[in-house]
């Protein structure tokens, strides 16, 4: 680490975030490695020219959010050095993406319902204005026991009436979809933008006030270029990161 850094007062950012933020650029520039112990608060705070309150309150953010980890009586750790990479490509699945890179993922329903879909899925989907409902799911991805990643994601409820049911038994997309007929699916179109955090991305992907979260609106096709499933998917910025697949020459 740097022996010292400016900090940017009355910039708007808070200045514990902006510690928070410097410390894990230098975690994932490889300035510090997974299980490395991190500098003494008083170290930090004559780094930053802060008091120990403001670098305690930014440790505690990371800490929250997974990036450190605190041992009673031993220090402040570096609990995640390395980010989780999400390939984007023709035949992108979230739990084949994940597998080598983890070794437990888990996926948690927080909610469905049928609903009057939105404009906007209505269009994604190309559904009927008048009569459409949908599948709305909410659910969270787990990987190794961290939060990774918030998703709704839409399914034309008159073509696929038993999806929910079928979601629900087998937790896969790809599962229920083949229940539901569809033998095989592509993704079309992957829009990615960054913003911050709203309230429930705080609460389930144990984030801070501040944090950035990484948001892909998606749209997965059948093999005849309908669409079965629309999605916004919001990703920790400082947990996962997305690699972009060049398609073959012969891909459509």
């Amino acid at each position: 680490m740097a022996e010292t850094t400016k900090i940017a007062r009355n910039s708007g950012v808070a200045v514990w975030r902006q510690i928070a933020d410097e410390i894990r650029r230098e975690i994932k520039h490889g300035h510090f490695k997974r299980g490395e112990k991190l500098p003494p608060e008083m170290t930090l705070a004559a780094r930053f020219g802060v008091n120990r309150h403001t670098v305690r309150s930014a440790i505690a953010a990371l800490t929250q959010e997974g990036v450190l980890r605190a041992e009673q009586g031993r220090g402040t750790f570096i609990a995640n050095a390395k980010r989780l990479t999400y390939p984007i490509s023709k035949r992108t699945r979230m739990s084949t993406s994940l597998a080598e890179q983890i070794t437990q993922q888990e996926r948690v329903i927080l909610a469905h319902r049928i609903e009057k879909p939105s404009a906007e899925v209505t269009h994604a989907l190309q559904l009927n204005d008048e009569t459409a409902q949908v599948h709305h799911f909410e659910t969270l991805s787990i990987a190794d026991g961290q939060p990774v990643s918030m998703s709704d994601s839409w399914f034309d409820q008159q073509r696929f009436p038993q999806f929910d049911e079928f979601y629900k038994a087998s937790g896969s997309v790809t599962q229920a979809l083949k229940q539901s007929g569809i033998a095989d699916y592509f993704r079309k179109s992957t829009l990615i933008s960054a913003q911050h955090a709203n309230g429930q991305d705080l609460l389930h992907l144990k984030l801070t006030p501040g944090a950035i979260v990484l948001t892909a609106q998606s749209l997965n096709v059948d093999t005849n270029g309908v669409p079965v499933e629309y999605s916004a998917t919001r990703f920790p910025a400082d947990r996962m990161e997305f690699s972009i697949e060049s398609m073959s020459l012969n891909d459509d």
